[in-house]
């Protein structure tokens, strides 16, 4: 029986039916004003958004679909878990998007390019359109030979409904309501905006094929993934703040992780890739 849908870029449809968990989770946020308040919820709200974005950005981002840096079977399970957490569709879906967009950036083939699908595609139409529901396996086989991941991509809703319950379980509907719904919704939208936002405004210190940017607010919010145009000038790296002042809180934990040989083997961008008075120092 056919749903009601949105058409929306290139005839790519949205089925409401399908996108009602996204907007419940939106409207779950208003129960907010229904509970009492208390500055434990916000705490534990900024505490997992931050845990979150930080495997998302190095997890889903850096090591799974740019292989940056190399860790253990164990710690790469666990990445995969926590970043999941984040409803962001599975781990092998994400990393394979990722891959294509960069093959594509901007181009007709692009899946999120602001330039040519418009600011809401990019932000977060694409990720709701029917179009984009299979993993693109071809571009993800390094990782799809693990069966523990295979699982984790096959069974996406584990991660984030393990933690809503765990949550509410633990703290009630106040640690549901801020620890889970309103700490989501702000991390969906922050790490959108480095496919929408960060392809708009922002300043170009390399004059790549696309129209990323860097932006310095973006970076705050997303950890360092707001050095957009550094990244896409050199995507291997794990370190995307080039110059010292460029902050990248992902970069910083990594490093730290690193001391612990819980990662290793960092990339580092070349000599070339740096801006000339880095390159030089």
């Amino acid at each position: 029986m056919a749903t009601a849908s949105i058409v929306l870029h290139n005839g790519a449809r949205i089925s409401l039916l399908r996108a009602a968990p996204f907007l419940a989770a939106h409207l779950a946020c208003l129960a907010a004003f229904f509970i009492g308040f208390r500055w434990s919820y916000v705490i534990l709200c900024l505490a997992l958004y931050y845990i979150r974005m930080f495997f998302v950005t190095a997890g889903y981002h850096r090591y799974f679909s740019h292989r940056s840096f190399k860790t253990s079977r164990g710690f790469q399970f666990l990445m995969a878990f926590v970043a999941m957490t984040s409803s962001q569709k599975g781990v092998l879906w994400w990393a394979a998007h990722h891959r294509h967009h960069h093959r594509c950036s901007d181009t007709e083939e692009d899946l999120h390019s602001p330039s040519l699908g418009g600011f809401w595609w990019s932000h977060v139409g694409w990720i709701l359109s029917d179009r984009y529901n299979a993993t693109q396996v071809d571009l993800i086989q390094d990782f799809y030979r693990f069966p523990e991941l295979r699982w984790l991509n096959k069974y996406h809703l584990v991660p984030p409904m393990a933690l809503a319950v765990t949550l509410f379980l633990v703290g009630g509907w106040g640690a549901l309501v801020w620890g889970f719904f309103i700490s989501t919704v702000l991390l969906w939208h922050s790490s959108f905006t480095i496919n929408s936002f960060s392809h708009v405004f922002g300043v170009r210190r390399y004059a790549t094929s696309d129209t990323s940017k860097n932006n310095l607010l973006l970076a705050l919010l997303t950890m360092g993934e707001g050095w957009h145009n550094n990244h896409h000038h050199y995507m291997a790296s794990a370190r995307q703040g080039f110059f010292w002042w460029e902050v990248d809180i992902t970069y910083y934990t990594l490093r730290v992780l690193s001391w612990f040989r819980i990662v290793w083997d960092l990339r580092q961008p070349p000599l070339s890739a740096l801006p000339a008075t880095e390159a030089s120092s």
